[in-house]
């Protein structure tokens, strides 16, 4: 599973540790995310980040 960067604030989306904080077990793929999820640093949404690697 791919790791996504918040283009706002650099934040990084591990796949294998999810937002826990935020309901998002650790496993879920960035594309299974909800679509109403949102950066946990800066609350920017999905479409403000980009895939690493």
């Amino acid at each position: 599973m791919d790791k996504y960067e918040c283009i706002a604030c650099g934040y990084i989306y591990d796949p294998e540790i999810g937002d826990p904080e935020h309901g998002i077990a650790p496993g879920t793929a960035f594309e299974d995310l909800p679509d109403d999820w949102v950066c946990p640093d800066c609350g920017v949404s999905k479409d403000q980040f980009e895939k690493l690697g």
